[in-house]
């Protein structure tokens, strides 16, 4: 099926034969949907902090010297965005989002700039709005030779107007980074996942600001990028799970989706890392609850990781008692939420303590939950592992087996939303860093459809970051404020009052 050719060619990519063998399997035999027990829901998986909760960890926050960075998925296209706007542009067919779009136009942070835009071009944005000729004005926001919106990631679009200047979702994501990622020595440390055809764009817009930025809020920035590594590539079938080639007869291979983010995320070697997507910010007023909150779950994080830490250490010791080893089970059932598997000997020393380092000796994860207002998307669940133990899992609908009425009733069920807002602490008790890669579940990935050249082929996604990727990780679920999630999926959501300056 795969010739010297191929195999050539994916070797150069760093993608092994076997790998790329296993992900055609896979297409044939399909991933195993993941098995939902019940939602997390608040006093059940899920942590509701009183405000004087909130305070103490604050202080816990405060007192923590180590380092830290601010990890941002910012590779994705906006095509998304600007959808209806696309549609207009390539049918000349008005629909009502554009009708708003045209009507709202100078309460979006891009207004100024298509005016200049239509300026050199001797077109007046006022008069072609009053004409009603709406096209030239989409051509401006969305072609390469206008602001080139249709083709930008979301990190590079303006999302913020303030009065005496404007700020794109990257720099948005720096101004927050400095009010919870600074370090005692006042330096901020962000990393962002971004395309290789895009990278000079945030390069730039950071050459322009990080001096501002810097002096407004009294940092030193540490802006460092890097791009989805080419060897998490997954090839394309049609089918019949034969692989599909291009015009040059190449394989036709796609990106793994944004768990394959995990070998980047890998790469990073901070005590403690914030991760967040690109597009949830919101402008200066209405920063402070979600830099609280950030606080409030870092601080978090630190008081687990503390408790953690000393009972690993009580059970890498030459010996440790069967009342110990009862206090620290209980720890993994009613704080970290691991229900132990039928077949453990609890009244057997040495096996419960080998199960005990085999799971407190893993990354951990705090994890912002909102409730659920009907936001696309994953949630929060208790679910069956391969082990037989049950857990925490960020879930998302493509994960669960469509053909079970009981679990999707369950997954219908849940009461709160995964806005991705994730506090890490990803080295072990030795300050060692931990090989993330030995922390996912590898068949926790999922099968979706795509078209290519008019005909219909199957693709492959690697398990999601916050997903199948971080499955083996100790998760702790806590609930945020809605008003720290709020998502830019169309234009319009510029419009609403939390982009509003």
């Amino acid at each position: 099926m795969l010739s010297e050719k191929d195999i050539l060619q994916l070797e150069k990519l760093g993608i092994s034969g076997n790998l790329a063998y296993r992900q055609i399997d896979k297409f044939k035999e399909g991933f195993p949907p993941i098995h939902l027990v019940c939602p997390a829901k608040v006093n059940d998986g899920i942590i509701r902090l009183e405000d004087s909760e909130v305070d103490d960890l604050i202080e816990v926050y405060k007192s923590y010297e180590g380092n830290r960075l601010k990890f941002v998925p910012a590779s994705g296209a906006a095509t998304r965005m600007f959808k209806e706007l696309n549609q207009f542009k390539t049918t000349g067919e008005i629909n009502p989002l554009t009708c708003e779009f045209i009507s709202n136009l100078p309460k979006f942070p891009f207004y100024n700039d298509l005016i200049e835009i239509l300026d050199s071009e001797n077109l007046s944005l006022n008069d072609l709005v009053d004409q009603e000729d709406f096209e030239p004005i989409i051509e401006a926001l969305l072609d390469p030779n206008g602001l080139n919106y249709g083709a930008l990631p979301k990190g590079l679009i303006k999302f913020h107007k303030y009065s005496d200047h404007t700020r794109t979702a990257f720099e948005e994501q720096i101004v927050e980074g400095t009010q919870y990622a600074r370090m005692p020595n006042n330096e901020v440390n962000i990393h962002l996942t971004v395309s290789p055809e895009h990278l000079e764009n945030f390069k730039e817009i950071l050459n322009d600001k990080s001096q501002l930025i810097c002096s407004k809020y009294g940092v030193k920035l540490n802006v460092t990028f890097s791009e989805q590594k080419k060897s998490t590539d997954t090839i394309a079938v049609d089918k019949n799970s034969i692989p599909v080639r291009n015009s040059d007869g190449n394989l036709l291979l796609r990106p793994g989706g944004h768990g394959a983010l995990i070998e980047n995320l890998n790469d990073l070697s901070s005590d403690i890392i914030f991760v967040k997507n690109i597009d949830n910010v919101v402008s200066d007023r209405l920063k402070p609850q979600t830099v609280l909150y950030k606080k409030a779950l870092m601080g978090l994080l630190i008081s687990y990781q503390s408790i953690i830490f000393d009972y690993l250490n009580l059970l890498q010791g030459e010996s440790v008692d069967i009342k110990s080893l009862g206090e620290i089970l209980d720890f993994t059932i009613n704080e970290l939420c691991i229900l132990s598997p039928l077949g453990l000997e609890v009244s057997n020393p040495d096996a419960l303590k080998s199960y005990l380092l085999e799971k407190l000796n893993r990354p951990l994860r705090v994890c912002g939950m909102v409730k659920n207002e009907g936001e696309p998307g994953g949630g929060p669940f208790w679910t069956t592992n391969t082990d037989g133990s049950i857990s925490l899992q960020i879930v998302e609908k493509s994960q669960v087996n469509q053909n079970s009425p009981k679990q999707k009733e369950i997954f219908s069920a849940s009461t709160h939303f995964n806005p991705v807002d994730l506090v890490c602490a990803t080295k072990d008790v030795e300050g060692q860093k931990f090989n993330l890669l030995n922390y996912t579940e590898p068949t926790a990935g999922f099968i979706s459809t795509k078209s290519y050249n008019g005909k219909e082929i199957k693709v492959q996604e690697l398990p999601g970051l916050w997903n199948g990727a971080m499955a083996n990780w100790n998760t702790i679920f806590v609930e945020v404020p809605l008003v720290t999630f709020n998502p830019v999926k169309t234009v319009m959501d510029l419009l609403r009052e939390q982009h509003q300056a």
